[in-house]
């Protein structure tokens, strides 16, 4: 009886350590596979996290670019619309670069075959028709106006220098400012280059509601409807779509840009 008592407990023993050791192993086992496992899971949580997290990056450089372009690239779009729209009105505008050389504007006059009035426009501080263009270059670049422009405008309203009209040459006064007919000899200036101020500044009123660049010389910028006529066609009253302009004389404005494609060939 005692020896199966010892029996049996030694059997309880040998189970107990044996239920120990297979918890154990289950332990160690589920460690192994459990352990890497959430490891593992919260390494690839970590990772779609990183990726989440750089595309969202990603999205938020292409917006700042997608901004970034559709910022500049409005005014390219403005420009270009701008620049299509003039080539789409066959209009000539008044404000621009120049598209012609000092030595086209000296050119284009020695074409006409009249001799350059040295004499009296050294007096207003231009002896040759070399240093008259340079005035005019000069002048029309400080205030955005295309210098073919204006110069164009001069041959036509003095006659390539010469006047025989209301105003004359010693009023320094290029364009028949303030010459409303009648006799009206219209506006004088102290010198050649004032007066081909005046006239720029009476221009640029006329094509753009931008300020001047200099100080007003022309005496009647304060009249002018400003960006009423912005190309040259529209200097002419006639042909202005709001009835203003710098003359009533019909193709006022195409007459002069006859000219500049005259003054462009040279």
């Amino acid at each position: 009886m005692r020896k199966n008592l010892w029996r049996n407990k030694n059997i309880k023993i040998f189970m107990e350590a044996g239920l120990a050791v297979l918890l154990v192993s289950v332990i160690g086992i589920y460690g192994v596979f459990s352990g890497p496992k959430a490891k593992g899971e919260d390494s690839e949580k970590h990772l779609l996290e990183m990726a989440e997290e750089e595309n969202r990056s990603s999205r938020e450089n292409a917006d700042e670019n997608s901004n970034a372009n559709a910022g500049s690239g409005g005014t390219e779009s403005t420009d270009s619309g701008n620049q299509a729209e003039e080539a789409a009105s066959g209009q000539y505008p008044i404000m621009g670069s120049s598209s012609v050389t000092v030595e086209q504007m000296v050119d284009y006059f020695n074409s006409s075959g009249e001799d350059y009035p040295a004499q009296q426009l050294a007096q207003g501080g231009a002896d040759s028709i070399e240093t008259f263009c340079q005035m005019y270059y000069e002048e029309a670049e400080a205030e955005g106006v295309r210098a073919e422009v204006a110069f164009a405008q001069t041959m036509k309203e003095t006659g390539w220098l010469q006047y025989g009209g209301d105003a004359s040459i010693e009023q320094f006064n290029f364009a028949g400012i303030g010459t409303t007919g009648g006799g009206v000899p219209g506006n004088s200036y102290p010198d050649v280059r004032t007066g081909i101020r005046a006239q720029i500044q009476h221009l640029k009123a006329y094509a753009t509601e931008d300020a001047l660049k200099q100080a007003c010389v022309d005496d009647r910028y304060e009249y002018v409807v400003k960006g009423s006529a912005p190309y040259v066609e529209w200097l002419g009253q006639q042909e202005n779509p709001q009835g203003t302009g710098w003359a009533t004389a019909e193709n006022y404005g195409a007459s002069i840009v006859a000219m500049i494609q005259q003054l462009n060939e040279m």
